[in-house]
């Protein structure tokens, strides 16, 4: 089921509007504030798009600060893999996504397009952030990620941060026929394209891959990083760019 329930955008940042517990904490960053200048201006938080470290460092502790978190949130080395890690405030791992099951730590994404997907059960008591491009959709993380909670998937809500939109996210034929060989419905997440090639909608393919193992209850989408650069960096959009923070954890 996809739940139709709006999204608060702040200032500078995203707060999911969905059923979660209070014990749950989440939003996503958009690109006002920070310090990183040129093609990173704004609040960049990562370390590998070619921005300065210094502008970073400092983009990273205004987060830490302006949210009151309890620790560094968890850096991954993102590969567009089906790769799950327990959530670390003292390492970068090498995963696209993240769970904790106390409070004290931070699952972070980073995302300028890619679709962020937020998990956390109704009882309060996990959470995971998972970064979904179409190779990762393809190749499972979200189910992984599923998996790795424990939890029963209809206890479970996911909420979809923003990514490129349907409109804007022209793929090859080789890629709507990979994600038809795995499940002939995703038929309807693709859209032909004036250019000849194909429109694909990564939040449908999304819902598709969550509903299949038993998550219904799914918030967000409607997003488009690439139609908005105010609010959002986007790599399709600008080549050289910053990444938005997707975030989520638990208090006591």
């Amino acid at each position: 089921m996809h739940r139709n329930v709006a999204t608060t955008m702040m200032r500078d940042r995203i707060v999911p509007d969905w059923s979660a517990h209070s014990n749950v904490r989440a939003l996503t960053t958009l690109r006002q504030g920070g310090v990183s200048r040129g093609a990173y201006a704004g609040l960049n938080l990562a370390t590998h798009v070619g921005d300065d470290p210094l502008s970073v460092a400092e983009n990273r502790a205004l987060l830490r600060t302006s949210l009151a978190l309890p620790t560094e949130p968890c850096w991954l080395d993102q590969v567009h893999s089906t790769g799950v890690v327990a959530a670390t405030s003292t390492e970068v791992c090498r995963a696209d996504a993240s769970y904790a099951f106390h409070g004290g730590l931070v699952c972070a994404v980073l995302t300028a397009d890619c679709l962020p997907v937020l998990f956390c059960d109704s009882a309060g008591t996990r959470v995971a952030a998972a970064h979904a491009g179409w190779r990762g959709l393809l190749a499972g993380v979200l189910e992984q990620t599923v998996a790795a909670l424990g939890a029963d998937p209809a206890s479970l809500l996911a909420w979809l941060g923003p990514a490129i939109g349907p409109s804007a996210f022209e793929v090859g034929a080789e890629v709507r026929d990979a994600f038809l060989a795995v499940d002939a419905r995703a038929e309807d997440a693709f859209q032909p394209s004036p250019s000849g090639r194909w429109l694909a909608d990564l939040y449908q393919l999304a819902r598709l891959r969550l509903n299949a193992v038993g998550v219904e209850n799914i918030y967000g989408g409607g997003f488009c990083t690439f139609s908005d650069p105010q609010q959002f960096y986007s790599y399709r959009r600008d080549g050289a760019c910053g990444r938005m923070a997707s975030l989520i954890w638990l208090v006591d």
